[in-house]
């Protein structure tokens, strides 16, 4: 598949070692390693200071131990953020945020982490990065990707409080199926519209003013989503 590659962390199982970055990642994703932007989970921290995620990623992953940058993609501006560190209102990280968001003159806009904000997966939502969502609400953002629970889930449109709103809220996606096993389903939480556990990948098209998305499943797994929508401003 042609495209950008959006990694959504914990990209070298289970501890995000030299030696797991160079046996397990560099072999299979690594292979596109020239145009995939990461973001780093709380596996690539079992590592202190998740030093081994940032020297194989080099500046692709923003500064050291910060990990957070943006970069433009098919005229969207993309922002990536690190759900592992500080992350509340004030945090070097969140200034950081509010400048970018402020200087953003792009009419949609993506955020990807790792923590998921909502999800029906068994780690639950991240209250981690309530406020990074609102700063997202507030300036007009489109889609918030996740990983950390090993499902596929859409939810629908949100507000800045989590409350379902289809037609001024924000999308986000978890998707935590790019290799490690997945979790067995739970019942879907409020705001959910599609929900699965096939491994595979979420190819996004993003277009001037909207965008579309499709789940590719594995050979042989039968689980599918698509759809389509309109940027938010």
């Amino acid at each position: 598949m042609p495209g950008t590659v959006l990694a959504l962390g914990d990209l070298a199982y289970r501890d995000g070692t030299a030696q797991q970055f160079r046996d397990c990642y560099d072999p299979t994703w690594g292979r596109f390693k020239a145009r995939t932007w990461p973001v780093p989970g709380n596996h690539d921290y079992r590592t202190p200071q998740a030093q081994a995620y940032f020297d194989y990623w080099g500046a692709r992953a923003g500064a050291t131990g910060k990990g957070y940058y943006a970069l433009d993609i098919g005229g969207w501006r993309i922002v990536a953020l690190n759900s592992n560190i500080e992350a509340g209102p004030g945090s070097e990280q969140m200034v950081w945020l509010a400048a970018e968001l402020e200087s953003n003159d792009r009419p949609c806009t993506l955020a990807f982490w790792h923590h998921p904000p909502f999800t029906s997966g068994g780690h639950g939502p991240s209250l981690k990065m309530a406020h990074a969502w609102k700063l997202l609400f507030d300036a007009g953002a489109d889609i918030v990707l996740s990983g950390h629970d090993h499902i596929y889930e859409r939810l629908a449109p949100m507000n800045d409080q989590g409350e379902v709103d289809r037609e001024g809220g924000m999308r986000s996606f978890v998707v935590g199926t790019g290799g490690a096993d997945p979790h067995a389903l739970r019942p879907a939480r409020g705001g959910s519209e599609a929900l699965g556990n096939a491994l595979g990948v979420l190819a996004l098209t993003l277009r001037p003013n909207e965008y579309s998305w499709e789940f590719v499943p594995i050979a042989g797994a039968s689980f599918a989503d698509r759809g389509q929508d309109k940027c938010r401003r």
